[in-house]
């Protein structure tokens, strides 16, 4: 599956940034490079080194605009940038990090723990359903910190399509071209990512529940 092409806006960033616009481009590094350093990170052995690796993406960027085609979203052709210098530096630093330790070692395990089912298959104990309570409590800030915590708790490469599906709303395919996922590593990390999320939301509203 082809990533998207670029929008219209996307087209129109870039002919600001050519025409050496320093805002656009201040606006547009701080909008990316929170995330761009944490997918760095995942490949790299420091936060400085995943500094410089953003810093020489950047760099890579400015030099690539001119042959920028827009087959892809600005912001995937960017992240796509950063992957290949990160990987690259890893692999300098000899550093080689094991897919299933950036993904997570639970893939394969069950998203819901068995023991909630009986042995027909039905919930033994149902999930806790939180539709009931005021919107106020489910929406709260002790709530989003509790969805925060968790997306931090989550190993790197699950807490990163978490942040760039749900809370940054990139799509499918833009998040899979850009970290360099196939569409089915993609759609597993997001569903065991929203599971344990869901997972620890429960937990929370239960207790405030009781």
């Amino acid at each position: 599956m082809q990533a998207p092409r670029a929008s219209e806006a996307d087209l129109a960033l870039v002919e600001r940034l050519r025409a050496h616009d320093e805002a656009a481009f201040i606006e547009l590094v701080e909008k990316l490079t929170p995330s761009m350093r944490r997918v760095a990170r995942m490949f790299v052995s420091s936060d400085a080194v995943a500094d410089e690796v953003v810093q020489e993406a950047w760099v890579g960027v400015l030099k690539g605009l001119p042959g920028y085609e827009g087959r892809a979203s600005l912001r995937t052709w960017i992240f796509r940038i950063l992957v290949n210098i990160a990987k690259g530096r890893g692999q300098r630093e000899a550093r080689s990090v094991p897919f299933a330790t950036l993904a997570g070692e639970d893939l394969d395990a069950p998203t819901w723990d068995p023991s909630a089912f009986d042995a027909t298959g039905v919930w033994s104990t149902l999930p806790f359903d939180w539709r009931g309570m005021p919107d106020e409590r489910v929406t709260g800030r002790e709530t989003l910190a509790v969805i925060g915590r968790a997306i931090q708790a989550l190993p790197p490469m699950q807490a990163e399509v978490i942040r760039l599906r749900d809370v940054l709303g990139w799509s499918s395919d833009e998040v899979r071209n850009a970290l360099d996922l196939t569409d089915t590593n993609q759609r597993v990390l997001l569903h065991r990512a929203r599971a344990k999320v869901r997972a620890a939301v429960e937990e929370h509203l239960r207790s405030v529940h009781t």
